[in-house]
């Protein structure tokens, strides 16, 4: 294992490396939190396919093929759909927002009434999400290292907050951009065609395997139909997919970058499936379907592309580690500490700016690291955050994208029924259970339009900012770019020559 250890050292030297120089270029609060809203369409769809395809992804991706076939697709399907979704119909409008958090944006179009709940709400959802990929630490360095748990995960997480902390969002996604490549060649490069050849190819798996596992929809309708509720829906909303949004360095990039991390992550998808597939031909008899991508790699990988292959791994779970350390830690301190301050909306220099964030992610992934040594169970973690965040904050952030006479306590309604009918009937049902997010999501929905036409509409002049904002019309809140280009590149003078004219186009910010 000499040459596989040394393989994960130097990967992992390297993530610390990208900390330190993204440390040197965040010097203010929009190159510390979103990178200085600059990203071209190579970096932007590179990072935006690895923060959304991590360990549950990858691990729980090969998992499912494992149990059920070519339909264990589905999960991670339904991730690339939502992502597809967002990056076509919305992620122009959110992008030409300028805002740093979800609760910026609700504030924005409600009037300010609704920020701190659905902060709270939110920091919850990314806290959890942190928590759940940090535990599977445990997974990979056991099999590295015959690490004992909590010292993996400890480990794990230590690297993940030590560049996160340094460099904010610019270390994250140098980090990601050198993850989204390792997992390209690890993992459908290197692992699906042997994997595939290990097994016989195509023709002995279906032979050796009940016709079910090549049924593309074998793994069940109801589970197809709560996949696309809680991880479709749950992409077009959460916090730590919007903040890679907020990066992109015009409207443009990040509707055609997302559309590109999108198709790739269907592709990602099929490839796990297929890879469990291979692993139960191999291994029928495994414990537990979650130690199939482990097992296999472990196995029936040659020294040295082991050693890729499980830093690919690595690179899936420290990617959506590291995306929901930030926005976590984001949410606290700007739509949460900020208000209980009663600081909302009010600027510090740009030196306090960044300290506050860093010293947030420091004590955000402190909180992170010591929770997922006490919590055993991913499914349960991510279930408990993706049901929070569908269930309490679908209904008023697509109401007020799309519906114009949503009100600000339609909104608060929404989010405070939602999110305690999700909690009340995990408690009733059970932690797994598909009614919470079933009939969370309906009581928050019935809340926002009955107390939305049962208040006032929203002022005139809200809704005329909003506009103003979603149009890209709006004062810059950021002012002029003191930073200079784009680093892939300098942006073009005016508008995008390849930006239609339209009335809603935003102009290309340099």
């Amino acid at each position: 294992m000499a040459v596989d250890y040394t393989v994960i050292v130097v990967y992992l030297a390297g993530m610390l490396a990208m900390g330190w120089w993204g440390m040197r270029r965040a010097r203010s609060k929009s190159e510390f939190l979103v990178a200085g809203r600059r990203l071209g369409p190579a970096m932007y769809s590179g990072t935006m396919a690895a923060i959304v395809l991590g360990g549950a992804s990858t691990i729980g991706g090969v998992g499912l093929g494992y149990t059920y076939g070519l339909s264990g697709a589905w999960m991670v399907f339904t991730i690339g759909l939502g992502l597809l979704a967002l990056s076509v119909f919305f992620s122009a409008r959110i992008a030409r927002l300028r805002v740093y958090t979800v609760s910026e944006m609700l504030d924005l179009r409600y009037g300010g009434r609704a920020g701190l709940i659905s902060g709270l709400v939110m920091w919850a959802y990314t806290l959890m999400l942190a928590v759940t990929s940090t535990i599977a630490y445990a997974t990979i360095f056991d099999v590295l290292f015959d690490l004992n748990r909590t010292v993996a995960i400890v480990l794990g997480g230590a690297i993940v907050v030590a560049y996160s902390t340094l460099g904010g969002m610019w270390s994250i996604t140098l980090t990601d951009m050198v993850q989204f490549v390792v997992k390209t060649i690890g993992v459908l490069l290197l692992l699906l065609p042997i994997a595939v050849v290990k097994a016989g190819g195509f023709g002995a798996m279906k032979a050796k395997l009940p016709t079910g596992y090549f049924d593309p929809l074998g793994i069940g309708g109801e589970t197809i139909f709560t996949y696309v509720l809680i991880y479709t829906f749950g992409m077009l909303i959460g916090q730590d997919i919007w903040q890679r949004v907020f990066t992109a360095r015009s409207d443009k990039v990040a509707r055609l970058g997302g559309t590109v991390a999108g198709t790739y992550c269907l592709v990602y998808a099929v490839a796990g499936a297929v890879i469990g597939t291979a692993a139960k031909v191999l291994y029928p008899n495994l414990g537990s379907a979650d130690d199939a991508f482990a097992t296999i790699v472990k196995a029936e990988l040659p020294v040295g592309v082991r050693g890729l292959v499980l830093a690919a791994a690595l690179a899936a779970v420290m990617s959506t580690s590291s995306g929901a350390l930030i926005a976590s830690a984001t949410v606290a301190n700007n739509d949460i500490w900020a208000r209980l301050r009663g600081r909302s909306g009010q600027a510090g220099t740009d030196h306090d700016e960044v300290k506050g964030n860093r010293v947030f992610i420091l004590v955000m992934g402190l909180v992170v690291i010591v929770i997922a040594t006490r919590l055993s169970s991913v499914v349960e973690g991510l279930t408990v955050a993706y049901d929070l965040l569908v269930g309490g904050l679908l209904v008023p952030i697509l109401g007020g994208l799309l519906w114009k006479r949503g009100t600000a306590s339609g909104a608060l309604a929404s989010v405070v029924v939602g999110g305690l009918a999700v909690v009340a009937l995990m408690v009733r049902y059970g932690i797994l259970a598909n009614e919470p997010v079933y009939y969370g999501l309906l009581a928050s929905l019935l809340a926002y339009v009955v107390v939305s036409y049962a208040t006032e509409p929203t002022d005139a002049a809200v809704l005329a900012v909003w506009r103003e904002r979603l149009a890209g019309r709006g004062p810059d809140p950021e002012g002029p770019d003191p930073e200079g280009p784009d680093p892939e590149g300098p942006a073009p003078d005016g508008p995008d020559p390849d930006e239609p004219a339209a009335a809603d186009a935003a102009p290309a910010h340099s």
